[in-house]
């Protein structure tokens, strides 16, 4: 068994849910997995390891009708499978507490649903 040794739980993201750049306002990727102090993205545009984003992007439903805006901090990254794609971690250095409450509840909602 692989033990989780993240602090808070994370939602895998079933649907196409892409990332926006607020500074260019371009998408750099689609969203991978989210959690209330992180997420994973699938990045399309090139980032730079340890840099500083202001990022959006839109789960709707579950209390997230609105854009989820936050300030991240790129941890690492490293190259996927697919030319001209990597796997980006970020951690959350801002986001307001309404918007942390939404995405704690919709990561919940993710653990109640059956699998299958």
């Amino acid at each position: 068994m692989i033990h989780d040794a993240r602090r808070a739980p994370r939602r895998h993201v079933t649907e196409s849910v892409p990332v926006i750049d607020t500074m260019t306002d371009e998408v750099i990727g689609q969203l991978g997995n989210l959690s209330e102090s992180g997420m994973l993205l699938i990045a399309s545009a090139s980032l730079v390891e340890d840099a500083l984003y202001q990022l959006r992007f839109h789960l709707g439903g579950r209390g997230l009708a609105s854009p989820v805006g936050v300030g991240v901090h790129l941890l690492w990254a490293v190259p996927a499978n697919t030319p001209g794609q990597s796997w980006c971690g970020f951690r959350f250095l801002t986001i307001s507490e309404e918007q942390r409450g939404a995405i704690r509840e919709w990561v919940r909602a993710g653990e109640e649903a059956p699998a299958g």
